[in-house]
């Protein structure tokens, strides 16, 4: 960093595309506490509730093996009360895009 300050140096000046952050990608276009549409909200619970499901079945499967009938009618359970919600968000028109 010392060489910085050798006399002699061209000074170049460094225009503002080589001097923007490189992983901070472009611009932003709107500030960031801009309010999202209120339709994302009903589709981002139900991504939330699929990665749930995700989360609870693959420990379920390693416990599968050792419990056997009974690890299978409690995800039976599980799956059946997450297919009543999302039956009941289908016939409130949570899945259609407005």
């Amino acid at each position: 960093m010392w060489f910085q300050y050798i006399p002699g140096r061209p000074n170049k000046i460094i225009p503002w595309p080589q001097r923007a952050p490189f992983l901070g990608g472009g611009q932003p276009e709107a500030h960031a506490w801009s309010r999202f549409h209120v339709r994302y909200y009903p589709m981002t619970l139900l991504l939330i509730a699929f990665e749930m499901e995700m989360m609870f079945m693959y420990p379920w499967a390693v416990v599968y093996v050792s419990e056997g009938i009974i690890a299978l009618a409690e995800m039976g359970m599980f799956l059946g009360i997450l297919s009543i919600g999302i039956l009941y968000g289908w016939r409130e028109g949570a899945f259609k895009w407005q």
